[in-house]
């Protein structure tokens, strides 16, 4: 028997910006995490957040992942050189397993960089576990000067022992343009009270966040992630309570007020096989014209909704959304099934030359079952603001081993979302949750994957180089297919309320 081995992928992607073609060629990983603990799913860490400023790419995960709902801890892993070299470690003050933080469990990790104050900071659920009650009365923030000594956290909102709120979400305002410049916001719901949306503001580098603030029609909502923009507006794209449409809410004074939410859209989800848990939340980012880029899965584009294309619509006011486009990462009918995509831009780029990256998750095949589907994860670049994309970029070496992956009450997991960001050289850098199975505890020398002799599996973050030279394998313009009409799922559609 091989062991199974669940670990984080992190690839850095570059695109070469010419009118020849592109190809793809991989490095060597390097083990930059593992997750120590054995209190639960052991060797497990999930859904990875990003962010980037300069040189620094901090990302934070779930580490020992709960089937009832979150971890054991929050874990960082840090580079200070655009990925070169990398350090790593796990958050103080959240958990009972960590820098003696008084709550059982943890999730939900968000990165955020404010500029003005020189702060990266963490947020993230907090979580009593009552011996079958479960309450998630907080949201916590660490911060850190230098993406590696965390400081205990502070609060963003404190319910004391009882309550539930769920999928936060923090950036901060760094554009020096803004009247707002180094603002913070974080975006959550209270699943307890239909997913009513909530607001916080910090004005002060994430060391104190003013009382929640509810959008102006008192919505519901689930996995918003706010973005600003050079003027300061915030958008929050968000999901609806029951991920049915996509909508969106503003602020024009420095988060004081929110706007009500508009509709954008409505999402028409494939349910994946093997009951993957793999709800589908937007994810945002936004280029340095202001521009907003969101992305999600979505069936809409493919007959009888066999399969979840990533689809993507955007917009210069919150407001005002253009049409919704499908990503062209295969054709049409396919038969190939993507979800939980990870889109950032280049912030050094926008408008008609924004640089683009989107990570997701795929199957070959979409109507596969047990150990057939075949979970991998591929990448693709536009740097023309989403007019052409590159062919995908296969970076996960092998399917996941199903036997590795974190079970909940919710379907097998690799996170709700992933992500990925740019360094100041222009790379991306996407980070991913995959498993695989090896023959024996030595180095796999194909992956340069470091296992621990000592365990039955291991959770590993790695570091891997993904380059473009000039050779085949053109961009493709976008294929601009009309929706089909009434498409609906041919699995059962799940509605999600809580995704702690």
């Amino acid at each position: 028997m091989g062991k199974p081995l669940l670990f984080f992928g992190l690839v850095c992607s570059a695109v070469a910006v010419s009118a020849a073609a592109v190809t793809i060629a991989f490095k060597a990983t390097t083990n930059i995490s593992t997750d120590p603990y054995t209190q639960q799913q052991i060797k497990t860490e999930v859904e990875p957040d990003t962010y980037s400023n300069g040189s620094t790419i901090v990302s934070a995960f779930q580490v020992g992942r709960f089937a009832g709902g979150g971890c054991l801890n929050i874990g960082w892993a840090t580079s200070n050189d655009n990925g070169k070299t990398w350090q790593h470690g796990f958050m103080p003050g959240i958990t009972k397993y960590q820098g003696n933080g008084k709550y059982d469990r943890a999730s939900d990790a968000s990165v955020a960089y404010d500029a003005k104050d020189k702060v990266w900071m963490v947020s993230s659920l907090a979580a009593y576990d009552g011996g079958g009650s479960l309450a998630v009365p907080a949201i916590v923030v660490n911060r850190s000067t230098d993406g590696v000594n965390w400081q205990n956290p502070v609060y963003v909102f404190n319910e004391g022992t009882q309550g539930f709120v769920d999928k936060n979400w923090t950036t901060c305002d760094n554009w020096q343009t803004s009247p707002f410049y180094g603002n913070c916001y974080t975006e959550y719901d209270a699943p307890q009270s239909s997913n009513e949306i909530y607001m916080s503001t910090s004005t002060d580098g994430g060391l104190t966040w003013g009382a929640p603030q509810i959008t102006a029609d008192n919505a519901s909502g689930l996995g918003g992630q706010p973005v600003v923009q050079p003027n300061g507006t915030v958008i929050v794209p968000i999901g609806s309570g029951s991920l049915d449409h996509l909508q969106s809410f503003v602020s024009n004074d420095g988060g004081k007020s929110w706007s009500a939410t508009q509709p954008i859209t409505q999402i028409d989800p494939h349910s994946e096989a093997n009951s993957l848990r793999s709800p589908p939340l937007p994810s945002a980012t936004i280029d340095n014209t202001g521009r907003v880029y969101v992305a999600w899965a979505d069936c809409r584009f493919e007959s009888n909704c066999a399969a979840n294309d990533i689809v993507m619509t955007t917009s210069t006011d919150g407001v005002n959304w253009s049409p919704v486009v499908r990503i062209p990462t295969d054709s049409v009918g396919s038969n190939v099934d993507h979800f939980i995509p990870g889109l950032t831009v280049d912030r050094s780029t926008g408008g008609m030359s924004a640089h683009l990256s989107l990570t997701y998750y795929y199957y070959p095949k979409a109507d596969c079952s047990g150990t057939a589907c075949e979970l991998r994860v591929a990448t693709v670049e536009s740097t023309d603001g989403g007019q052409s994309w590159t062919k995908l970029s296969e970076i996960s070496s092998r399917p996941v081993d199903w036997s590795t992956v974190p079970v909940t009450d919710q379907g097998p997991m690799v996170g709700d979302y992933i992500s990925s960001s740019f360094g100041s050289a222009g790379v991306a850098f996407p980070v991913f949750a995959m498993s695989e199975t090896l023959a024996d505890g030595s180095l796999n020398a194909a992956d340069g994957l470091v296992m621990d002799s000592t365990a039955q599996s291991v959770t590993s973050f790695f570091s891997n180089v993904l380059s473009m030279s000039n050779v085949e394998n053109k961009p493709r313009v976008f294929v601009r297919p009309e929706p089909v009409l009434n498409a609906r799922s041919s699995h059962i559609v799940q509605h999600w309320a809580t995704l702690f």
